[in-house]
């Protein structure tokens, strides 16, 4: 089983508080996992009615496809956050979901604010990269 180091050096700010690490390293030849961007939608096609319903039932989304890859949330190095009408609101909701998901397994992360995503109901998205395990 590959090992996953999660990283924050003293060299730079400590990102921990905030759920996630500066650096994560695996070891060669691991099998890695993507997941595509997942949103604040239910398989019914049921849509999160705003900001923290779409967060929490994209997270939820993740869980699922780790599941389903064989994987889970230990696994995951890399995630990248998209968000509509980013603010600090938004970031702190972020910032708190992403500690309660990830608990000590803190994956590196972006946030990228931008002006739209795939639909106009949508308003976060996340997607992963993480080890089979």
């Amino acid at each position: 089983m590959a090992e996953i180091y999660r990283i924050n050096p003293p060299s730079l700010i400590d990102s921990s508080q905030f759920g996630y690490s500066q650096i994560v390293t695996v070891q060669p030849n691991a099998q890695l996992i993507y997941i595509a961007g997942q949103l604040g939608e239910k398989p019914s096609g049921k849509q999160g009615s705003n900001f923290e319903t779409q967060v929490d039932w994209s997270f939820e989304n993740l869980s699922i496809a780790l599941q389903e890859a064989n994987s889970s949330i230990e696994k995951i190095v890399k995630i990248t956050i998209l968000v509509v009408n980013h603010n600090e609101d938004r970031l702190r909701y972020i910032s708190k979901s992403r500690r309660e998901f990830f608990g000590e397994h803190k994956p590196t992360s972006t946030l990228i604010p931008v002006p739209r995503l795939a639909a106009d109901w949508m308003e976060f998205e996340i997607d992963a990269i993480a080890l089979q395990a």
